[in-house]
C-alpha cells in the first residue's frame, strides 16, 4: 500500500496528531519544519496589517500563554482519546518547502500527503510528491480561513459553525476543495487556549478517513454556499471586547 506522509509543525498540537495518525497508520512518515523566527513573523505581518494592530495581536499572545497554562488540565482530559500510539519517528527540515523536504517527499513516493499547522506550501513541492494534499484546518472554510476558526465564529455569535475542516490543499488559503466538516460544542469550562484541542479531538479521525478515502482512490469534494473570509490573531482590545459583549474568553 502507498504511504501515509505527515507534513506538520513544531508543538503540541503536531505532536499529538503524529501520535494519533500513527496508532492508523503504523508505517506513517512525519515530517516536521523548524519554527519561523518570530520576528521575521512579525515584521511581515506588520507590513500587511500595520504596526498598531499587530501590537495589539502581539499583547493579546502574551496573555494566551498565560491562560494556555491554566488550562492545561482541561486540555489533557479533551486530548485523552487521542492517546495510545507512542511517538513516530520525525525528520526534521527547515521548512515545507525547503530542498530538504523536497528530497524526503521524493524518496518517500507518498500516496497522500496529510498538512497540519504548516506554511503555505509551494506548488512545486506538492507537484514533487505527485499525490493528493489534505489539510485540517480548525475552522468552517470557506466562512472561517485562516487561524482560530472556532474562536472567531463564537465572537462573531455564530456557534452553530463552531467546527473544523479537513480539505484538499491549493494554491490559496484554505481554499481547498472540502472533504469533510464537523460542527462542535464547547463547553463552559473551555476557552480560546481549549478550542483549539476539542477542534482537533473532533477533526483527526475525519483527517485519517480523508487518507483512506484518497489511498483508496474515492475522494469526494462537497460543496459550501458560505461567504468566504479570512481571519487572523485577535488584538488584546478585540479579545477583552469580546469577552465582554459575547462572553468568549
Amino acid at each position: 500500500m502507498a504511504r501515509v506522509v505527515l507534513l506538520t509543525s513544531e508543538g503540541t498540537s503536531g505532536a499529538i496528531a503524529a501520535r494519533y495518525l500513527a496508532g492508523q497508520f503504523p508505517d506513517i512518515a512525519v515530517i516536521c519544519e523548524g519554527s519561523e523566527s518570530r520576528w521575521l513573523f512579525i515584521r511581515r505581518r506588520m507590513k500587511r496589517l500595520g504596526p498598531v494592530k499587530v501590537a495589539g495581536q502581539v499583547m493579546f499572545m502574551l496573555l494566551q500563554r498565560f491562560q494556555q497554562r491554566r488550562s492545561q488540565q482541561r486540555i489533557a482530559e479533551v486530548c485523552a482519546p487521542l492517546s495510545g500510539a507512542p511517538d513516530p519517528a520525525v525528520a526534521h527540515v527547515p521548512s515545507v518547502n525547503s530542498p530538504e523536504c523536497l528530497a524526503a517527499l521524493r524518496e518517500l513516493r507518498p500516496g497522500v500527503v496529510l498538512v497540519m499547522g504548516t506554511r503555505i506550501i509551494k506548488p512545486e513541492v506538492m507537484a514533487e510528491a505527485q499525490a493528493p494534499f489534505i489539510n485540517y484546518h480548525a475552522g468552517i472554510t470557506p466562512k472561517y480561513r485562516g487561524v482560530h476558526g472556532g474562536y472567531w465564529a463564537l465572537a462573531e455569535g455564530d456557534a452553530g459553525n463552531f467546527g473544523l475542516t479537513v480539505h484538499l490543499v491549493d494554491a490559496g488559503i484554505d481554499t481547498g476543495g472540502i472533504l469533510y466538516q464537523e460542527r462542535v460544542r464547547p463547553s463552559a469550562a473551555d476557552n480560546f487556549s481549549t478550542f483549539p484541542y476539542l477542534q482537533l479531538a473532533a477533526g483527526l479521525p475525519l483527517l485519517a478517513k480523508a487518507a483512506r478515502d484518497a489511498l483508496a482512490g474515492h475522494l469526494t469534494v462537497q460543496f459550501s454556499d458560505l461567504p468566504s473570509r479570512l481571519w487572523s490573531h485577535p488584538t488584546i482590545w478585540q479579545y477583552v471586547l469580546t469577552g465582554f459583549r459575547r462572553g468568549v474568553w
